[in-house]
């Protein structure tokens, strides 16, 4: 069965354009956004405070939302800390995503996305989406999720465009395969009475609520054939068309916001110590990984991190671009989201899980346009962004407060 959904349209508000039309508010979404390795910190954290601090060569990508956006540092992950088995990366992973320590076969606990979606999440068709790009087949199960139900129950981020587009719209036919038909095929004589009883400014909403889809059929089967299936690449095989895919990935989460298929969501731009070369950088002599512990304090080496770690944040601004193009209500769909970009790391080099960034973005409750530096721990920042996403949490583990100034 196909499924077209469909975004907020006049009809469907009150006049204020801020609930719907029967009353019930617009609702919050919540994001998580990640890349593994953590950051040269020289580069990437802003020496001023406050209002007036300047985009750092790493940030420079989010000069389009530099006052829409909140970059908060001196963040504390004391669960990384505790003592147990695994190395500094599976110990910062499962305290970043859950406020437990890591176990030796997973995270200790449920993600803080999850206890999200139970609260915000049961009313849309997915309570959750869990999506990333990197299919490197390194690591172990912490290396690869940000998800958790529980204790070790990972939550497997869908990797390949093709089958998170399948999810989001419903099996595809064989014709739609053979590229013969769109899925907007199923629906186009619906879609035309439809559009008959909406005004101008919705039809153009629809139009290009309806273009965005069909560009999606057109990126997803432009790409390689490896792309099309599930198919894992061979141990240390490196990752094809990364930018590409982190875009249609990118695309298919703002189609799945936007027609209310999800309210919640976690997006894993690369593994937990993910070992991908980076050769749209140039970069390709070494891993990324190996970046970060190969002469990692010279100027060469800072260099090279402060590249790799920018076209993150290229990734992170386009998705943020992509939400603020669609319409909502009386603002966007990024004026209703909260994203957090975070890693489980600072210095990456030192494996510092404190003083750990992250960037804030989206919601118009959100404080916005500055940077802080803060005494808190990551839980206690999500407990902030949870309130803010309507979740009401009382609490998470190591959060002993919630972080004021967020919102």
């Amino acid at each position: 069965m196909l499924r077209i959904g469909l975004p907020a349209l006049e009809p469907m508000l009150n006049s204020h354009g801020n609930a719907y039309a029967a009353g019930e508010p617009i609702p919050s979404r919540f994001v998580l956004w990640f890349n593994g390795n953590g950051i040269p910190e020289r580069y990437w954290i802003p020496a001023e405070t406050g209002a007036d601090y300047q985009l750092t060569p790493c940030l420079a990508p989010l000069a389009p939302f530099r006052d829409r956006v909140h970059v908060v540092s001196g963040l504390d992950n004391p669960a990384a800390r505790m003592p147990g088995p695994g190395n500094d990366h599976h110990r910062s992973m499962s305290g970043l995503m859950t406020g437990t320590p890591f176990t030796g076969r997973g995270a200790g606990g449920p993600s803080i996305d999850q206890l999200v979606a139970e609260r915000i999440g049961a009313s849309s068709r997915f309570r959750s989406l869990q999506i990333g790009v990197c299919q490197e087949s390194h690591g172990e199960s912490i290396h690869r999720n940000m998800s958790w139900a529980g204790y070790e129950r990972a939550l497997p981020p869908e990797l390949v465009p093709a089958d998170l587009f399948d999810r989001i719209f419903g099996t595809r036919p064989r014709d739609w395969m053979d590229r013969k038909k769109s899925v907007l095929d199923a629906v186009r004589e619906d879609f035309g009475d439809l559009n008959r009883t909406l005004g101008q400014s919705d039809r153009a909403r629809m139009d290009q609520h309806f273009s965005s889809i069909r560009d999606l059929e057109r990126a997803i089967l432009s790409l390689p054939p490896d792309y099309r299936g599930a198919a894992r690449p061979e141990a240390g095989g490196d990752s094809k068309d990364y930018p590409r895919v982190a875009k249609i990935q990118s695309d298919l989460l703002v189609h799945a916001l936007a027609s209310g298929q999800t309210n919640v969501a976690t997006y894993m731009l690369t593994k937990c110590q993910s070992l991908v070369r980076l050769p749209w950088l140039g970069y390709t002599t070494l891993r990324h990984h190996d970046y970060t512990h190969t002469n990692a304090d010279s100027p060469r080496a800072q260099r090279i991190l402060r590249d790799i770690c920018r076209w993150h944040v290229e990734e992170f601004a386009y998705l943020l671009s992509r939400l603020d193009a669609v319409k909502e209500g009386a603002g966007t769909l990024l004026d209703r989201c909260v994203l957090a970009f975070i890693h489980e790391h600072a210095e990456a080099n030192m494996h510092k899980n404190n003083g750990l960034v992250a960037v804030l973005a989206g919601h118009s409750k959100l404080v916005k346009g500055r940077h802080t530096k803060t005494t808190g721990t990551m839980a206690e920042l999500y407990l902030s962004l949870a309130s803010v996403a309507g979740a009401g949490l009382e609490r998470f583990p190591t959060a002993g407060r919630v972080l004021e100034g967020i919102a």
